[in-house]
């Protein structure tokens, strides 16, 4: 069974609620009919006319209270909410569903950000970072051809701290998610002091501190990616290396080498990439691509479901 086959599986052992609040979008839609067919979640097309009139002045009280000290306006706050997607995620933060997708016709920024305001971080981590599944077929590497890439949507140039948190939540992902045992590397275009990179120092103050996050977890870094992925080159490069070649979770030291390998790998590898899928929130969210097919909005909600189970 491949890597999609096995997470539509999971998500249909324990049915979760997921909304789309895109409901416009044919794509969505269609993947809205393919999901309940399939049974992989409880699935809502949330249309304007389901919103409650009574609801929303609440929920846009409740946004004002939250915000009041950013000195964003009663109006400005009303004009967010003429568009469903905040409503929705008002009502996932309450429980009303358990999980949230959006993206397809919404900027990465809208989606994260009423994502970020209205369902509210993650206290242990305090930081929101997206991160990819990428199933590459007939592929040796990484837990055979599935890995987790991140960040690839979301934070421009990540700073010590937030690679190691990024790390953090991309491991919790691989486990909930795919039950992979998390093999994670930080990558660079230098492994272990090949050449002066000035990312290694961040590299290893960010190793230092996901290892007193989650000292049980197995990472390493600063490396290359043939180091990080190909055991024969992990031999030659950093054979000292506790991963071995191994590594299933890659940490891209920013946005735009995260961005540039997960669509490098989808394109030229034939690789489905699932996601983004939004870390760091108190309730799972994902963040479609606005080139989305039908496929990839199913894949992303039952990633969803499962990470509500």
């Amino acid at each position: 069974m491949d890597a999609i086959a096995k997470i539509h599986e999971r998500a249909r052992k324990k049915i979760k609620s997921v909304v789309l609040p895109e409901y416009y979008d044919n794509r969505v839609a269609e993947a809205a009919r393919i999901i309940e067919s399939e049974g992989l979640a409880r699935v809502t097309l949330f249309t304007r006319d389901m919103v409650d009139k009574k609801e929303k002045e609440r929920y846009i009280q409740e946004y004002c209270d939250m915000y009041k000290s950013k000195d964003i306006d009663i109006k400005t706050i009303e004009k967010l909410f003429e568009d469903v997607l905040y409503y929705t995620a008002m009502m996932t933060r309450e429980g009303k569903f358990d999980g949230l997708v959006a993206g397809a016709a919404h900027t990465t920024a809208d989606t994260v950000r009423a994502s970020m305001r209205c369902i509210g971080m993650d206290e242990r981590i305090m930081l929101i970072s997206s991160c990819f599944i990428m199933a590459v077929p007939d592929s040796p590497y990484g837990s055979n051809g599935v890995f987790v890439y991140a960040d690839c949507g979301v934070i421009p140039d990540p700073n010590s701290r937030q690679l190691s948190c990024i790390a953090f939540s991309a491991a919790e992902l691989a486990q909930k998610v795919l039950d992979l045992e998390p093999r994670i590397a930080f990558l660079s275009y230098s492994t272990k002091g090949s050449a002066r990179a000035k990312s290694a120092e961040k590299i290893a103050e960010a190793l230092t501190l996901l290892k007193e996050m989650s000292p049980n977890l197995l990472a390493d870094g600063e490396m290359q990616v043939d180091a990080a992925i190909v055991p024969e080159v992990a031999k030659i490069k950093y054979p000292a290396s506790p991963i071995g070649g191994k590594a299933n979770v890659l940490i891209f030291p920013n946005l735009e080498a995260g961005n540039i390998g997960y669509k490098l790998t989808q394109r030229l590898a034939n690789a489905r990439a699932l996601g983004p899928l939004l870390l760091g929130l108190n309730k799972p969210a994902s963040d479609l691509s606005r080139g989305c097919l039908v496929e990839d909005v199913v894949d992303c909600v039952a990633v969803t479901a499962i990470r509500a189970q």
